[in-house]
């Protein structure tokens, strides 16, 4: 099966890849470092050409106003190359309980994405996962200083970047879901608990302060961001996640 990975070399891209073409699969990347730019349409169809499935796990540069607009133009070129190419299945990732914070700009912008590939032409599926463990640093870099990590006590259900991508992988190469698949972490923590984890296992001697205002997650409240029943929880735990 010769799938597209469009965002092929980035964090989840890149691993996608390589679990695809170890399963005999033959996975080829496309990024704006091999000459592809899905905004313009720039290097799609060459892209595309022969291929079973595309994979789109191209992000948006900015979680403001402007994400709305990316993921639009985006789908709608990406869609429209993928019919024309005859591509029988289309996957993206999106994020569990994306439709339950509104607040969040980028959020919205993420349930745009769905719905413009649900009201497509191509057959599809969504692989929506919880918050990435390798997210952690940044999460806490936006509310920090010397000092102190101000964090909310938001919960999340995270998992490692190694467990979205195999889920990727595997709705790649199967049927076209025409829904959505969910997957999760293991653990649920409090967000700032977790921040807490992250220090001490690495003998950073900042203090995590509660605050409920602070940062992205400060919007999302009560269970949205934790997976629901029908979830594929994959094994992988923080702790662990850390020791590596």
């Amino acid at each position: 099966m010769k799938i597209a990975v469009i965002g092929g070399t980035g964090l989840i891209g890149s691993q996608v890849v390589k679990i695809l073409n170890a399963s005999g699969h033959e996975a080829v990347p496309h990024s704006p470092s091999t000459g592809l730019d899905l905004l313009s349409g720039k290097g799609l169809s060459e892209a595309l050409t022969g291929a079973d499935v595309v994979v789109n796990l191209t992000n948006s540069p900015t979680f403001d106003e402007a994400s709305p607009a990316f993921f639009q133009t985006t789908m709608d070129n990406l869609l429209a190359a993928a019919d024309d190419a005859g591509v029988g299945h289309a996957v993206i990732l999106s994020i569990v309980g994306a439709e339950l914070v509104p607040d969040l700009v980028y959020y919205r912008a993420k349930v745009l994405q769905e719905d413009i590939l649900k009201a497509g032409p191509v057959p599809y599926s969504i692989v929506r996962a919880t918050q990435f463990f390798e997210f952690m640093d940044a999460t806490m870099s936006w509310t920090s200083d010397e000092h102190t990590v101000r964090l909310p006590a938001t919960l999340i259900q995270p998992m490692a970047s190694a467990d979205v991508a195999q889920a990727v992988a595997d709705v790649a190469v199967g049927a076209p879901l025409r829904g959505t698949r969910n997957v999760a972490g293991p653990e649920v923590f409090p967000l700032d608990e977790l921040g807490r984890i992250t220090l001490a296992t690495r003998g950073d001697q900042r203090t995590v302060v509660t605050d409920n205002s602070a940062g992205l997650f400060a919007a999302a409240s009560g269970d949205a961001l934790i997976a629901k029943e029908d979830a594929v929880i994959f094994k992988t735990t923080y702790r662990e996640f850390l020791a590596r």
